[in-house]
C-alpha cells in the first residue's frame, strides 16, 4: 500500500528539469529549463478518457450484475451497494494524466475530480485510496507535491486517505478510489430526470480547450489561474444544496462534455431536452481559444453526440465544440422541478456556489434528443 508524505518541501529540482523525449527525469546534468508537467502527458485530465462510443460498446460485453444488493451499477456516476435499510455504500474511482503544470495543483484537481461522482449522487464521501503512476527515477519531491495536493483537498472535504497503490510509469497519473455513504432511498441518479425539470449548471465550461492551450503555451496566466481554481473547487456545496432542495436527477460534467452527459441523462430518463446557448457559462476568454486549441477528445465528443442534437440557426462550429468540450472536475448538472427551482438557487447562493446558471429544461420527446438554440 502507498502512504503519503504529510508535508513536502518546495520544488526546486523539478523546476530545473527539462522535458525532452528520451531524457531521464532524474539526470542532474540536463540544462536548466522549466518543465511543463503537461508535456509529459499524451492528453490532459478527463480528456484522456476512452470515448463514449467505445466505452458503451465495451460495457455491453460485460455480464449483467445479478446481486440484488447492488442498487446502482455501471450505468451511473458511481456504484451503490445496500448494506442496510438506512445505509448504502457509494464507490467510484477516477485518475488521469496532468492537466496543469504545477504538481500540487494537479494533485488537488485530481482529488476534487475523484470526489465529484460521490457528490453527484447526493452522497457523503468518507475514505479514499491513492492511485499513482510515476517514473521510478523521477524526483520524489514532485510526487510528494502531487500527493500533498490530493491529501489537503481530501482533508478539506473531510475525507481520510487510508492507503493506495503505485506503479512505475513514465507518464505521470494520479487519482483516487473513493467510498461514501447515502441513504438507499435518497440516491440522486441520472435516470431520474422528469419532463418540466429545469437544468442548472454549477461551473463554467472551457477546461478542455484551456488545457490544450496550456500544453502549447498559449493560455494566459489569468486564464490558467481561473481554470485551476474552478477545477480544484469541490462540488460539495452544490451537492448539499441539491439534496436540501429535494433534487432527484443529476450528474457531474467531465470527459464527455456538457452535451454528452446531458444526452446520457435524457436518454436514460426517456425524455428530451432544450438547451439555451446564451445561458451556458464559459470561462472568460475561452471562446477565442476555441478557434485554434480544441483537444481531440472534444472533437470526438461532438462527433458522438452530433446526430442526437437539433442545432438552431446561427450556432457556429466553435460554439458546438464549446458545448462538447471535455471537462475535468466540472460542475454538477442538476435537473430540478420548477416548483423547487427557487429553493435550489437560494441554497446554492447561500453556500457560496458562484455559478448557478439555468441553461435549459427537460421536455417530452425522443429519448436523449437535445434542441440547442441561441
Amino acid at each position: 500500500m502507498l502512504f503519503f508524505i504529510p508535508k513536502c518541501a518546495a520544488l526546486p529540482s523539478f523546476a530545473l528539469i527539462t522535458c525532452r523525449k528520451g531524457v531521464d527525469l532524474a539526470d542532474e546534468n540536463i540544462p536548466s529549463e522549466p518543465l511543463k508537467l503537461t508535456a509529459l502527458s499524451h492528453g490532459a485530465g478527463c480528456g484522456c478518457k476512452l470515448g463514449p462510443a467505445l466505452l458503451d460498446r465495451i460495457l455491453k460485453m460485460l455480464p449483467t450484475i445479478t446481486d440484488t444488493r447492488v442498487l446502482v451499477g455501471t450505468e451511473d456516476d458511481a456504484g451503490v451497494y445496500k448494506l442496510s435499510d438506512d445505509i448504502a455504500v457509494v464507490q467510484t474511482v477516477d485518475f488521469f494524466t496532468p492537466i496543469v503544470d504545477d504538481p500540487y495543483d494537479f494533485g488537488a484537481i485530481a482529488a476534487s475530480n475523484a470526489l465529484s461522482d460521490i457528490y453527484a449522487m447526493g452522497a457523503r464521501p468518507l475514505t479514499a485510496l491513492n492511485l499513482v503512476a510515476f517514473p521510478k527515477d523521477g524526483p520524489a519531491d514532485v510526487l510528494g507535491a502531487i500527493m500533498r495536493g490530493g491529501v489537503e483537498k481530501t482533508q478539506e472535504a473531510g475525507v481520510s486517505i487510508i492507503g493506495g497503490h503505485s506503479i512505475d510509469d513514465k507518464e505521470p497519473k494520479y487519482g483516487m478510489a473513493v467510498m461514501g455513504v447515502v441513504h438507499p432511498d435518497k440516491i440522486i441518479q441520472k435516470n431520474q430526470v422528469k419532463e418540466g425539470d429545469r437544468l442548472i449548471l454549477t461551473k463554467p465550461l472551457g477546461i478542455g480547450i484551456i488545457s490544450t492551450a496550456i500544453k502549447t503555451g498559449r493560455a494566459s496566466a489569468q486564464m490558467i489561474a481561473t481554470a485551476t481554481r474552478n477545477m480544484k473547487m469541490l462540488n460539495r456545496e452544490a451537492s448539499e444544496a441539491m439534496v436540501e432542495a429535494g433534487v432527484k436527477g443529476a450528474t457531474d460534467i467531465t470527459g464527455f462534455g456538457l452535451l454528452g452527459h446531458l444526452h446520457e441523462m435524457l436518454h436514460r430518463s426517456s425524455v428530451s431536452g432544450k438547451l439555451t446557448l446564451s445561458g451556458v457559462p464559459f470561462i472568460l476568454g475561452v471562446r477565442e481559444l476555441a478557434k485554434s486549441y480544441v483537444p481531440g477528445g472534444t472533437r470526438a465528443n461532438l462527433r458522438y453526440v452530433n446526430d442526437k442534437i437539433v442545432w438552431g440557426a446561427g450556432i457556429s462550429e466553435d460554439e458546438k465544440l464549446l458545448l462538447a468540450d471535455a471537462q475535468t472536475s466540472g460542475g454538477l448538472l442538476i435537473a430540478v422541478s420548477a416548483d423547487k427551482l427557487d429553493r435550489l438557487l437560494s441554497g446554492l447562493a447561500a453556500r457560496g456556489v458562484e455559478t448557478r446558471s439555468v441553461i435549459g429544461e427537460v421536455v417530452h420527446g425522443e429519448a436523449g434528443k437535445i434542441n440547442v438554440t441561441r
